[in-house]
């Protein structure tokens, strides 16, 4: 096989025969190197690609990571000034709180020194060797925990308020005070007196107060009834014990409305007044006792 080449330049053809090893050898050489080029600028065109594409994909992720980062920060952010609002509102209501502790404080005539609400009560102890600290967050941390403590100890504060205020009520509960019957009048004082009986002196350990049968005869405190029945000399008697020492008996009545172990409270109804026992027209006959002992009721009555 021959392979004719023409030159314009030199007006002549050459001839190449390719059944000779060497021109054959030349020309497989040749074929060789030309794809061995083409392969070799595919294959660098195809890294440049490659690296492209692993360029873009990390700058696509890293984009995609910043918008979420946006979001969580805006997420946040919300989240952030719900709190410090409801902050706002706390520090509101404990500034509330610590007025409406004044006023109990001053209503209640405590010495504002035990109970202020205007200062911190003062706290302390030993330190705690066992204790793990841990540094405080700075920010809404802090002020959440600050207003924890304040929340706390205006607790403390309400709860020892109430437990004197409670304690003050239950004693104004159990003491006697006031009058047996709504409506009479009081026919005979506490002391020496003439005995309406027998004409002789002697002593009156209560206070009369006359008033029509049926009136109803009301406890002047708080207290549990200790006897309810027929008494000598007092006719049908109520006595209730009221606690502290104190107790108070209601004598001469027509009907008892109670029974032994009742619980009653401060003007409520506990007979009706009558004329029973030792006495000389309807009138309720009472009694206030200090330890066992009859006492005059007078301080009592016009407390």
């Amino acid at each position: 096989m021959n392979v004719i080449f023409f030159s314009r330049r030199e007006g002549r053809a050459r001839h190449l025969n390719l059944a000779q090893p060497l021109t054959l050898a030349i020309v497989v050489l040749l074929g060789v190197s030309v794809f061995a080029g083409v392969f070799a600028v595919g294959e660098q065109f195809g890294e440049h690609n490659m690296a492209r594409l692993s360029l873009l994909r990390p700058a696509a992720a890293f984009r995609a990571e910043q918008a979420q980062i946006s979001q969580l920060r805006s997420q946040m952010q919300d989240k952030v000034d719900a709190l410090a609002m409801r902050l706002g509102l706390l520090d509101a209501n404990i500034i509330r709180l610590n007025a409406l502790g004044k006023r109990l404080t001053q209503m209640a005539k405590i010495n504002s020194s035990e109970f202020d609400f205007d200062h911190d009560p003062a706290v302390g102890g030993p330190e705690d060797s066992g204790s793990v600290h841990v540094a405080a967050m700075s920010g809404l941390t802090g002020m959440i925990d600050d207003l924890s403590q304040t929340i706390d100890r205006r607790s403390a504060q309400f709860n020892a308020l109430a437990n004197v205020m409670l304690g003050r009520q239950l004693s104004a509960e159990i003491r006697p005070s006031g009058r047996p019957v709504q409506n009479g009048y009081i026919s005979s004082g506490f002391g020496e007196r003439m005995d309406p009986f027998t004409g002789e002196e002697g002593v009156h350990k209560g206070v009369d107060f006359a008033a029509p049968a049926g009136t109803r005869v009301l406890a002047v405190a708080a207290g549990v009834v200790t006897w309810a029945g027929p008494r000598e000399g007092y006719g049908n008697l109520v006595e209730v014990a009221h606690g502290k020492g104190y107790s108070t008996r209601y004598a001469h009545n027509s009907v008892i409305l109670v029974k032994v172990g009742d619980e009653v409270q401060r003007g409520e109804p506990i007979a009706e007044v009558g004329s029973t026992g030792r006495s000389t027209g309807p009138h309720v006959h009472f009694e206030v006792l200090k330890g066992g002992v009859q006492v005059n009721p007078m301080s009592f009555v016009q407390h």
